[in-house]
């Protein structure tokens, strides 16, 4: 977290804010500095992701959870995220960074982070998280029990199901040996002609 000033912030303006619930959206307005910016002159597009961290650790301060995570050590973690960028945000600009838990499964938590200026979408990213406890990972039916929620997901979006699909696969190739697929890809390639 680079962003140490807007943590500071961020984490001042949840303790005096409203309580949410773990459906509830986080809302903090940011500004765009120069420090944010890319040759362009608009907000790079890997500072997007580390401002998504401002908005997750917002909604979990207010929903209570990062107190429980941090009493228990428990540590939220980024497995997978993906963000589509539509317009881009300009120097010195005010947005608005919308986070919400969207659904969960056993072993991850669904979100949804939009950036949001002049009343219209910048960008749009999903993330996939789970939380972990020295080194192991905890389901989510026990992050839930721990805050006191007492529910069903809400159904898992067909977009966020083709999404985990992907990301199932991408763990899945990773953890084979690689060594292996390179030996497959080339006795796959043609002979060289003399």
């Amino acid at each position: 977290m680079n962003l140490i000033l807007r943590l500071i912030k961020v984490l001042l303006a949840a303790r005096f804010g409203s309580a949410l619930g773990v459906l509830d959206v986080s809302v903090i307005r940011l500004r765009v500095w120069p420090n944010d910016l890319d040759f362009n002159l608009h907000m790079n597009n890997g500072r997007y992701l580390t401002v998504m961290d401002l908005g997750r650790i917002d909604l979990m301060a207010r929903n209570g959870s990062l107190k429980i995570f941090r009493q228990r050590r428990w540590m939220p973690v980024v497995a997978a995220q993906t963000i589509t960028f539509r317009r881009s945000l300009r120097p010195l600009q005010v947005f608005e960074l919308h986070t919400r838990v969207v659904c969960w499964d056993e072993d991850f938590v669904y979100m949804e982070q939009v950036f949001m200026a002049d009343g219209r979408i910048s960008a749009l990213a999903l993330v996939r998280a789970a939380f972990v406890e020295e080194g192991r990972k905890i389901h989510s039916a026990d992050v839930l029990a721990a805050l006191g929620v007492r529910r069903r997901s809400p159904p898992m979006p067909s977009g966020i199901k083709a999404w985990t699909a992907v990301e199932d696969w991408h763990r899945e190739t990773s953890s084979s040996d690689v060594r292996h697929r390179e030996t497959e890809a080339e006795a796959e390639l043609p002979e060289e002609s003399p």
